[in-house]
């Protein structure tokens, strides 16, 4: 070998190792959700295209992740370089100077065509500060064959008097299926999104025009008796520890005629691979008391970036990639139009392929329907459906959740809930100013 092509060699080895050690790892914390675990079955899609950036991820239980990230982008920590937060935490986060703005990313990313209430949700001042993984509303789902065994008609826009009858019809735990499954493990994001919008349905509010709690009204009192009385008659056994995956898992195991919740669910349900009921699941919108509000929600798990994270140009690669339309069209040429995630772009409802599918059009309607300014019958003074856009919510939520799944296993009573409910969310906005 030569001197020269020696010193080649030798300059072309000093280059790949400079590009080695200029290569990137990201840490992204992420929920523990199916449409984020595919995502991560796919990352040599990534990889492929962007060979100068590794990702190590953090998968959480979703209440767990919620506490994680809020300690460590609270506290400056830099653990994670992008976050998975929800339509909540962006506005309160973003005011606060803890997100970077996203509204440089590349034109092919198509800002425009996100569904405005989604990219309302995730914006401040008309910029957006995180991009939408998936959106959903929430619904009911139930089993056909179970309803037409029961001889009950489930609507396709039911009151709660409709979904009350036929979970009696149907509850069957003597064979193992249970008239209803409702979230009752305790979090704001858990049994406290279910219950304030059922709440918002039922005419009940968090707080009046001038911030007192409402815990004390009638409204609520029919809220959470209807609750209680309904999975405790009908529900499965152990229903105040069952949240999201817990209720997803006893659906597609067939053990719930009827389930209310996220839209996004509704692929799993007919996968048959993952669904032993695929070809009988029957979707409605979620009910309403005749008040004119239905009990449906806005939200969608979202991607963004720290202000304290060191990498952001690659975080804003990694968030540009798994949040544009060619990563719905790489995960429908892999596992097909109906597992791509949902609620995001206005594009995917007008795709012929798509809008067809049996959930895409109730999907699309519910999420439009939902009105975070308007999110109950009566005036409120704040902006969420199912929650309170204020930064004390997600203690408040948190502790009113464990206050009312506590009632739910029979610890106490309801009316005994109402009033500590009551008490707590006083004191508490009392402390923060917002009340005498």
């Amino acid at each position: 070998m030569t001197t020269t092509m020696r010193a080649l060699l030798g300059a072309t080895a000093l280059c790949m190792a400079t590009g080695m050690a200029q290569a990137e790892t990201l840490t992204i914390a992420t929920v523990n959700n199916g449409d984020m675990i595919r995502m991560q079955g796919l990352m040599d899609d990534f990889t492929a295209k962007h060979p100068d950036i590794d990702v190590e991820w953090v998968t959480l239980e979703e209440n767990v992740l919620r506490q994680n990230v809020t300690t460590d982008i609270a506290t400056g920590g830099g653990q994670y370089d992008v976050l998975t937060i929800g339509t909540y935490e962006v506005p309160i986060w973003a005011k606060l100077g803890w997100l970077v703005p996203l509204n440089d990313l590349p034109a092919e990313y198509d800002i425009d065509d996100l569904l405005p209430p989604i990219r309302a949700g995730l914006s401040v001042d008309g910029v957006l500060y995180a991009s939408p993984f998936y959106g959903e509303s929430s619904f009911v789902n139930y089993r056909k064959d179970l309803a037409e065994k029961a001889g009950v008609t489930i609507p396709d826009a039911p009151t709660w008097d409709d979904i009350k009858a036929a979970a009696a019809a149907m509850n069957d735990p003597a064979n193992g299926v249970y008239g209803i499954c409702l979230r009752g493990k305790p979090g704001w994001g858990e049994n406290m999104a279910f219950l304030t919008t059922m709440a918002n349905s039922y005419g009940a509010r968090w707080f009046d025009e001038n911030w007192n709690p409402q815990f004390d009204s009638p409204e609520w009192k029919a809220v959470l008796t209807d609750y209680v009385d309904m999975l405790t008659n009908y529900g499965p056994p152990g229903a105040s520890g069952n949240g999201y995956n817990e209720n997803l898992t006893l659906s597609l195991q067939g053990k719930c005629a009827m389930r209310m919740d996220a839209t996004v669910s509704a692929s799993s349900l007919l996968d048959p691979k993952q669904s032993e009921f695929a070809d009988k699941v029957g979707f409605t919108l979620a009910p309403d008391a005749g008040l004119g509000k239905r009990a449906n929600w806005l939200w969608a798990w979202s991607l963004a970036i720290p202000s304290s994270s060191k990498k952001q140009d690659a975080a804003k690669t990694f968030i540009d990639w798994a949040t544009n339309k060619d990563y719905l069209a790489l995960v429908a040429s892999k596992e097909g139009w109906a597992n791509v995630p949902p609620g995001t772009r206005t594009s995917l409802y007008e795709n012929p392929e798509y809008k067809d599918l049996p959930f895409a059009k109730m999907t699309i309607n519910s999420i439009n329907a939902a009105d975070p300014i308007h999110p109950t019958v009566q005036p409120v003074p704040y902006v969420g459906v199912q929650f309170v856009a204020i930064p004390e919510f997600q203690g408040i939520g948190t502790a009113v959740g464990e206050i009312f799944s506590a009632a739910l296993a029979g610890q106490k009573s309801v009316d005994d809930a109402l009033a500590e409910a009551q008490d707590l969310v006083t004191s508490e906005m009392k402390d923060a100013g917002y009340i005498q």
